[in-house]
């Protein structure tokens, strides 16, 4: 078994690749405590990769306030997107400010307008884009690769943390004294937008509390597809 130790050289390692074969670099720092690893090792090592949250105007206050956290903490700037005002205005006239919770169809609509859209803005005119999935979060990330292409936004998408347990995520945070979204002492293992994020209780699937009157096999915001091609 991999200890701990060797894969964040591993990660280390991916990422002084990444930028080497495809430069320039995006990471889509979602504040999850996955993306709070990767947040604290490309600051440790200054690693040249830009690094950005999207603010979808919905996110709970304990999100902001990490935002803020990071801010003061480290020297890698956390650059923030927003959506589109006048999409979110004729969303908001069609279907109301709640309307995601009527079908599958205007959740997915939403989750366009306040985050695809915005990363599309974010990582314009870059080669790839670093991500802190893991494969076990849900059954619909079980097949990602660590690298792959990603043929919706045609860059190269790297997922260095995907072979990485729970436990090993918050071995790290807290042996490297790295700040956390404070949701996460209260049962919330998945911290999305204040109205589609709930606790869970124990024993449910981590990703149970996103989406939660959804079927599990669906519970994607549309950043993350399976249009990738593997590389060898």
């Amino acid at each position: 078994m991999t200890d701990l130790s060797e894969k964040i050289e591993q990660v280390v390692t991916l990422l002084t690749e990444t930028i080497r074969d495809y430069a320039p670099v995006a990471f889509a720092n979602s504040l999850g405590a996955e993306d709070m690893v990767l947040t604290d090792l490309i600051d440790k090592y200054q690693f040249d990769i830009e690094m950005f949250s999207l603010d979808t105007g919905r996110l709970p206050q304990e999100t902001y306030d990490l935002m803020h956290t990071v801010r003061n903490r480290y020297k890698t700037p956390l650059r923030i997107y927003f959506p589109n005002v006048k999409q979110i205005e004729e969303y908001v006239a069609a279907h109301g400010v709640n309307g995601f919770y009527e079908s599958v169809e205007l959740r997915k609509a939403c989750c366009h307008i306040r985050k695809v859209e915005p990363l599309r803005r974010a990582l314009y005119g870059k080669r790839a884009w670093i991500t802190g999935m893991r494969r076990e979060q849900m059954a619909t990330r079980v097949d990602l690769k660590v690298s792959a292409y990603d043929i919706n936004n045609r860059m190269q998408k790297i997922n260095p943390l995907l072979d990485w347990s729970n436990d090993e995520v918050w071995v790290y945070l807290r042996a490297n004294d790295v700040p956390y979204n404070k949701l996460h002492d209260r049962f919330y293992p998945s911290i999305g937008c204040a109205p589609c994020t709930r606790a869970i209780t124990p024993g449910e699937d981590i990703r149970s509390g996103r989406w939660w009157w959804e079927a599990p096999e669906g519970k994607e915001c549309g950043l993350h597809t399976n249009n990738v091609i593997p590389i060898k």
